[in-house]
């Protein structure tokens, strides 16, 4: 396989694992084989993104993560992959779907970890960025995720 084949493939393999994954962390309840294959997808998506993205492709995959380790239960590993994808992410212009589903994630992220005191302002912030999203195609992106943050 030459060169170009190779990114090819890399790209194909990270948008079908990223898609994949989203769809897992979307559903209401997952088998423990669903959440194995989430958390392996979530990862792989990651893998091939940092062979072919940009830094905002990889801070995206690292927001996956964190909403994987989210659903997971998983509140360390979430707080960590959900603060290195902000970084990136609040440096960029973000279209409104994408800052609520950040902030969504992120709320999730304190909420596993049992971080209350951040999880409230954020999980209003959230509300009320995902409340002024434009279009309803974006907002329905933007509520696959946010539903799946509990309300505390």
């Amino acid at each position: 396989m030459n060169e170009d084949q190779q990114q090819t493939s890399h790209k194909w393999h990270a948008i079908e694992c990223n898609n994949l994954t989203w769809t897992l962390t979307e559903q209401e309840s997952r088998t423990a084989e669903e959440d194995a294959t989430m958390l392996a997808g979530a990862y792989a998506a990651a893998f091939h993104w940092d062979k072919v993205g940009t830094d905002l492709n990889r801070a995206r995959a690292q927001l996956l993560v964190a909403q994987v380790h989210c659903c997971l239960g998983h509140g360390e590993l979430a707080i960590a992959a959900v603060h290195e994808s902000r970084e990136v992410l609040l440096k960029t212009e973000m279209p409104d779907w994408e800052a609520a589903t950040l902030e969504a994630i992120h709320a999730h992220a304190h909420f596993v970890a049992g971080e209350m005191q951040f999880y409230t302002p954020t999980y209003a912030e959230a509300q009320k960025l995902g409340a002024a999203i434009a279009s309803d195609e974006d907002r329905a992106i933007f509520e696959a995720t946010f539903r799946t943050v509990p309300k505390a």
